[in-house]
């Protein structure tokens, strides 16, 4: 059996970038992209944590972060601060801006889900959700060997 999920779920995430961006657009949400939106959201859960944190947690490499965390502090999103237990480490906070941005973000997550799932039923949605966390357990196994 020849099996594509790998290469599904990367067209899945080429496309749900896409369209994600295209939300912002049409809600007039300028203040970040989608790639931010996703270390946004890991800052609204937990304030004030390393960029390791993020990097895990959002799925962006720490390379590709540097830049981006320049950019969203320039922008007023972040601040930086070095952790008084470790200075070796540099935590990430939310501006009140950025926590201004909470309800735009859940908006375009809402309608994000609404094109996700059209046509699934509810028992659906947790059966694929729970094949994607077993894929997502399988990965970070993997990764830790």
């Amino acid at each position: 059996m020849k099996a594509n999920g790998g290469f599904l779920v990367t067209k899945v995430k080429q496309l749900g970038d896409r369209v994600f961006q295209k939300i912002l657009s049409e809600k007039d949400v300028d203040a970040f992209n989608g790639p931010q939106g996703r270390i946004l959201y890991v800052l609204w859960q937990e304030d004030g944590v390393p960029i390791k944190t993020i990097s895990e947690k959002s799925g962006l490499a720490i390379t590709s972060l540097t830049t981006m965390l320049e950019r969203m502090e320039k922008s007023e999103l972040i601040s930086r601060r070095q952790d008084e237990a470790d200075r070796r480490k540099t935590l990430l906070f939310l501006t009140q801006k950025a926590r201004n941005l909470k309800q735009d973000y859940d908006s375009v997550s809402e309608q994000m889900g609404e094109i996700y799932y059209d046509g699934f039923t509810k028992k659906e949605i947790i059966e694929f959700e729970s094949y994607l966390e077993r894929i997502m357990n399988n990965l970070e196994k993997w990764s830790e060997q």
